[in-house]
């Protein structure tokens, strides 16, 4: 069984992995804001919202690794050190700490509010409490720039739509995923 379970572990992974890559496509760059609009935080909320901690950091580590690896997994298929280095660095590795927050606190994935508020706080705050201290660094020399930070902002509607399809999805995928393991 405990075959089963590695593997089952190691699959679910994969998957994830290869969503955030696929999610990294969709990326809108706009002048006034200092990182893209991406995909990828949906991918990180759906990841936390469907897999267990385990399941979710190892996901989000393997997207990492196989980036920095030079496999082109980031946004708009980027890869190398240099995107880790980079001002949106943070966010990268922010994704690997929000996917398991998420995971971690949204209970048994069943509660569309629960797993919510898991989304908002693992995949919003906990990125951006990585991420925006990071970008703000990387731009300007110091943890904190209000320009940069207020800038920052911008993304949080979009965050919100995200929060709401990753919800809606990962308590239908949970439900499902727990249905077949009873059969």
């Amino acid at each position: 069984m405990t075959g089963n379970k590695y593997l089952r572990d190691m699959m679910y992974a994969a998957i994830f992995t290869g969503l955030m890559a696929v999610l990294g496509w969709i990326s809108i760059t706009l002048p006034i804001l200092p990182a893209p609009i991406t995909g990828q935080t949906l991918g990180v909320m759906l990841a936390g919202a469907i897999l267990t901690p385990k399941q979710a950091g190892l996901s989000m580590a393997t997207y990492i690794a196989l980036g920095a690896a030079g496999l082109p997994v980031f946004q708009k298929g980027g890869a190398g050190i240099a995107y880790l280095t980079g001002p949106t660095g943070g966010f990268i590795i922010g994704f690997l700490v929000g996917a398991i927050v998420i995971s971690l606190l949204k209970g048994n994935g069943k509660n569309p509010l629960r797993t919510g508020l898991a989304c908002i706080v693992g995949g919003i705050l906990a990125v951006y409490a990585i991420g925006i201290p990071w970008l703000c660094f990387e731009m300007t020399g110091s943890l904190f720039s209000l320009p940069q930070a207020v800038s920052t902002l911008a993304f949080i509607p979009g965050d919100i739509i995200k929060v709401c399809i990753a919800s809606m999805i990962g308590v239908r995928v949970s439900k499902s995923l727990e249905y077949q393991m009873a059969a």
